[in-house]
């Protein structure tokens, strides 16, 4: 008797017919194949699950208990496959009234997510949404598959069943409040390393410090962190209303006359822009809805002007 894992699955097809029909010849002509196939099939077939499988009769053959069970597991292990199949081929984006969650860092999402759900819209306009902040949870919650797509920087360590795609490239600068008494003047580190810094508090990064405390300890200086926070709102309020400063993007003063973008000291180049990744599950990479997602956030992203500063 043959391993299992060697069958040829068109030997179940008939297996099947032959089940349904009673009849080797009734089964070519309903599977489109010679009488020799059939026969050459049924050979393969007792091969594998011994010789008890159809009972020759004066008008055909009489499947046995063994064949009647294994021609209904047979329709069982198909019809998931089937549906696979139909699902990428009847996928219609307008119809898809299915939920989706989407998986962002927190910065990510404060700065992008209105812009985000909004293209998501247009192109879903039935789909349920969840869009979430990245957490500690949101990664196992992933794997198991309960997260559809994640935007995230790169670096942040994922695993490789996790396959990811470049979306932008942010410059970054220093943000302040608008004609900075220091930072209009100069940003260079003897200069600023006495200012009071801000940044994002990021969930699901298990580090000991901090990239803006790593920056002022490789300088030899001493870092005054007069806040840090999960919210955009609260770290520009501090920004507008203080000297305080943050390593961020010019995006955060998009809408806010309050703030003003300005260089950055010297620093080595990698330090100086950070990635967006979009991303999903690699067992998940062809599926109609998660290439869909990734076509949303690269358009959505491509559309993005980086604003300027002098």
């Amino acid at each position: 008797m043959k391993k299992l894992r060697d069958l040829d699955l068109n030997l179940l097809k008939i297996l099947e017919a032959i089940v349904e029909t009673k009849n080797t010849h009734t089964a070519a002509d309903k599977l489109g194949i010679s009488q020799t196939s059939v026969s050459r099939g049924i050979a393969k077939l007792r091969e594998t699950f011994g010789d008890q499988l159809f009972i020759r009769k004066a008008h055909g053959v009489e499947p046995s208990e063994l064949a009647i069970k294994l021609a209904e597991a047979s329709q069982d292990m198909f019809n998931p496959i089937i549906k696979v199949v139909e699902s990428y081929q009847n996928f219609d984006p307008i119809k898809f009234d299915g939920e989706i969650t989407i998986g962002l860092n927190i910065f990510v999402l404060e700065l992008y997510g209105d812009g985000i759900f909004t293209a998501l819209r247009e192109r879903l306009p039935n789909a349920k949404f969840n869009m979430i902040y990245w957490q500690d949870q949101t990664l196992p919650s992933m794997l198991n598959g309960e997260v559809d797509y994640m935007l995230q920087f790169e670096g942040i360590p994922l695993p490789q069943d996790i396959y990811q795609h470049k979306l932008i490239e942010i410059q970054l600068c220093l943000i302040a409040r608008k004609d900075h008494p220091v930072l209009s003047k100069s940003s260079e580190w003897e200069d600023i390393q006495q200012l009071p810094v801000t940044r994002i508090l990021i969930d699901g990064i298990k580090t000991k410090r901090s990239p803006i405390e790593e920056l002022f300890l490789a300088k030899g200086f001493k870092i005054n962190m007069a806040l840090t926070t999960h919210s955009l709102s609260v770290l520009v309020n501090k920004l507008a209303n203080s000297d305080a400063f943050s390593f961020g993007s010019c995006f955060m003063t998009q809408g806010n006359t309050e703030l003003s973008c300005y260089p950055l000291p010297t620093l080595p180049k990698e330090h100086r822009h950070i990635q967006i990744n979009g991303g999903y599950l690699q067992s998940k990479r062809g599926f109609p809805l998660n290439q869909l997602l990734q076509q949303i956030m690269t358009s959505y992203f491509a559309s993005i002007s980086q604003p300027s500063f002098s």
